[in-house]
């Protein structure tokens, strides 16, 4: 999709990735003056996915101010209880649906949607395109694109995920920032044929989990979720066969039902694949290109990234809004007020993959039976809400001027 750029005196902002914080930050420029374009390398919007989930005071107040909370309660998926088996389905531990799925839990693929519908009005959406170079200048970036004629913008944001393109053009490379925290994930849809009712029922071998999990919008399809240890792997992100490989080779041999689920990965066109990393970024942001989300501070899983993604570009919006002239002091300000934040929440990420697959069996035994207990279980619990609930969310005035409309292509 090619399109021309807009003749406006308005600031103009680039937004590479459409899929959690690119619409939330699109959707608040838009409303405050700003016009975003959103350049996204899929296609189209991505579509399924794992659950993702928001938690406290502070997710549920922004969630309320862009105006889509009842929109996500009316797609809520009730959560996701979880419970650990033995080779032969006795139940070793149960997880609630609150332990996993926060006070609203949605498909991220649900999420995506809603966010992009309410950006669209004002956004420009150029899906199936890239980033290949930017070049600041006095007055702007120049950015060139794969396919897409180059253009010039007054400010770039790198929206676009732990693997951030963005980050690396302007910041240096992925492993200057990216830390392997000793596992690997990978998530896809299979029929289901075990006649799962609700939730996730999962086996663990010592440094590995394969678990299985219906589809929360259809009764025929189920999720299967793996995770293993193992030491940082070299493999084309691109190439589902070589992943799948990389899979087989952690699972084949386990008992109960993971031969079952292998044997379902091989049709599998929606894998996703990935390590369990941490991103570290010294600073958030460079001249007139900044970074939001996972690009900044993120976490694979359970670092309460789609929260974070969302508390970020309300406070981004906001400080560029504030001072739209001085986008370092506002990048300065967004940073200074979300860096803590964030690094907190993004903490509780670095023992997701210990705590799904602990590498011994004492840390299966111990993990179960210190979940087992109530009194452990609610301490849990309380300290994730607390750790999404520590900003004290500002407050931005509300727009006066009429947002622009999107431009028409």
């Amino acid at each position: 999709m090619h399109l021309n750029p807009p003749a406006t005196t308005t600031p103009t902002v680039l937004i590479s990735g459409a899929s959690i914080a690119g619409p939330a930050l699109a959707h608040w420029l838009g409303r405050r003056g700003f016009r975003p374009t959103v350049v996204e390398l899929a296609p189209a919007l991505r579509e399924g996915g794992q659950a993702v989930d928001f938690r406290g005071e502070t997710h549920l107040t922004v969630l309320n101010r862009m105006g889509i909370l009842d929109d996500l309660r009316r797609i809520q998926t009730g959560g996701s209880p979880i419970t650990f088996v033995d080779a032969d389905d006795n139940q070793l531990l149960h997880l609630p649906a609150e332990f996993a799925g926060g006070d609203i839990e949605v498909l991220r693929g649900d999420l995506s949607r809603v966010l992009y519908e309410a950006s669209l009005p004002t956004t420009e959406y150029v899906f199936g395109d890239s980033i290949t170079s930017l070049t600041e200048t006095p007055t702007g970036v120049d950015v060139t694109f794969r396919d897409s004629a180059p253009r010039t913008f007054d400010l770039v944001i790198g929206a676009d995920g732990l693997h951030s393109n963005v980050r690396r053009l302007a910041f240096g490379p992925e492993e200057k920032h990216v830390t392997h925290l000793g596992y690997y994930a990978a998530t896809w849809s299979l029929p289901n044929h075990l006649n799962l009712r609700s939730g996730s029922v999962g086996y663990n071998a010592p440094g590995r989990l394969a678990s299985v999990g219906t589809d929360h919008t259809d009764p025929s399809r189920a999720r299967a979720f793996f995770v293993f240890s193992s030491r940082a792997l070299t493999y084309d992100r691109h190439d589902l066969n070589a992943q799948k490989s990389l899979i087989n080779q952690a699972f084949t041999g386990l008992p109960w039902k993971v031969q079952h689920l292998l044997d379902s990965l091989s049709p599998a066109q929606d894998l996703y694949f990935d390590s369990i990393s941490r991103a570290d970024v010294d600073t958030w942001s460079s001249g007139r290109i900044a970074l939001i989300g996972d690009a900044a501070c993120g976490a694979t899983i359970g670092g309460m990234g789609t929260g974070t993604g969302i508390v970020a570009a309300y406070v981004l919006a906001g400080e560029l809004s504030r001072s739209p002239e001085d986008h370092r002091a506002a990048f300065t300000r967004y940073e200074s007020l979300l860096r803590p934040y964030a690094r907190g929440c993004q903490k509780s990420g670095d023992r997701t993959g210990s705590f799904l697959a602990p590498a011994t069996p004492l840390g299966l035994r111990f993990r179960n039976s210190t979940l087992s207990s109530p009194r452990c279980l609610a301490w849990m619990l309380k300290q994730g809400q607390k750790r999404a609930t520590t900003l004290n969310t500002p407050t931005y005035p509300t727009p006066t001027a009429t947002p622009a409309p999107a431009p028409t292509p």
